[in-house]
């Protein structure tokens, strides 16, 4: 049994529309779900649930399903073939990360999402301008880069030094 849980929470869980604008005025201007982004080109909208990073996000090319977020999208798929399951389709790349669709024992389809690339970038409107690293996976790098730094000054202050 792991240490760690394998899902982290549930990233979002998509709802298939006919089109954005519609699902929009249905979700959004009915039921006052906030925009949080819109990406046309892969038919998709996000919006926000109060008091959660979980999101809605409406969809003109997939089904109705939750998206489980976990830490690397290779690890988990991996993580559930060990356990008994079979990956469906991927690992593989979209804009914020990487994702895989995995099958339990049981037959239920699971959405394995990471966000390793970051989120996304809007304009006023919400409209996607482009993806952004997280603050807290720079602040690891950064954090990784300079341990790294320390252990290099220290090995060398170790060295014989010839005159």
């Amino acid at each position: 049994m792991s240490a760690t849980p394998l899902f982290q929470m549930v990233d979002a869980v998509t709802i298939p529309v006919p089109d954005l604008d519609a699902g929009l005025r249905f979700y959004r201007d009915s039921l006052g779900h906030q925009l949080r982004w819109r990406h046309d080109d892969i038919g998709q909208a996000g919006l926000a649930l109060p008091g959660s990073d979980t999101e809605i996000v409406l969809t003109t090319r997939h089904g109705y399903e939750p998206n489980w977020l976990v830490a690397s999208a290779d690890h988990a798929a991996a993580a559930v073939r060990a356990a008994g399951g079979r990956v469906v389709t991927g690992p593989f790349d979209i804009p914020v990360g990487r994702v895989a669709v995995v099958e339990d024992p049981f037959g239920n389809n699971l959405v394995l999402l990471d966000l390793s690339r970051g989120r996304y970038v809007t304009d006023t409107t919400g409209t996607v301008t482009g993806v952004a690293r997280q603050l807290a996976d720079d602040a690891a790098a950064l954090f990784r880069r300079v341990r790294c730094l320390l252990r290099f000054r220290k090995a060398r202050g170790r060295r014989t030094v010839r005159t």
